[in-house]
């Protein structure tokens, strides 16, 4: 089967580590595998069948604590929609299952160099993420 869209171009749009000190770094490096992440998907229309795709990933403390860092990332994806996709539902599907699937490499592959460049390098994701899965549950 053809693909209903094409990913023209894909770029981290925004990106933030903050740890205000070296007490806290200390403090995070112990604790950062108990650190949640949480990952949200925006969409807007340009024109001619094209979308912006925004990827945020967060990664944070969820407990009260003093000593926190915060990471974030939105990666763009700019999807070029076929012609033949009329159903709401079925771009629903490619926004929020397809497109994912497709950069889940790069989006982790960034948000980990990110994580190692800010010097938390023992963090890795236990498992990859399945966004045919993630999608499957929120229509049940």
């Amino acid at each position: 089967m053809k693909d209903k869209f094409k990913i023209i171009g894909k770029y981290i749009k925004d990106l933030s580590s903050e740890t205000k000190d070296p007490e806290t770094y200390i403090y995070v490096k112990d604790r950062i595998l108990k650190y949640q992440l949480s990952i949200n998907i925006s969409s807007k229309a340009i024109k001619d069948k094209m979308i912006e795709v925004n990827t945020t990933m967060k990664l944070e403390d969820k407990e009260e604590s003093k000593k926190k860092s915060y990471f974030e990332m939105t990666y763009a994806s700019i999807v070029k929609i076929s012609d033949d996709v009329k159903d709401k539902q079925e771009l629903e599907k490619i926004i929020l299952c397809d497109v994912q699937s497709k950069i889940s490499p790069d989006l982790e592959k960034s948000f980990l160099d990110m994580l190692h460049n800010s010097g938390y390098t023992n963090m890795k994701f236990e498992k990859t993420l399945n966004f045919e899965k993630l999608y499957k549950q929120r229509i049940n």
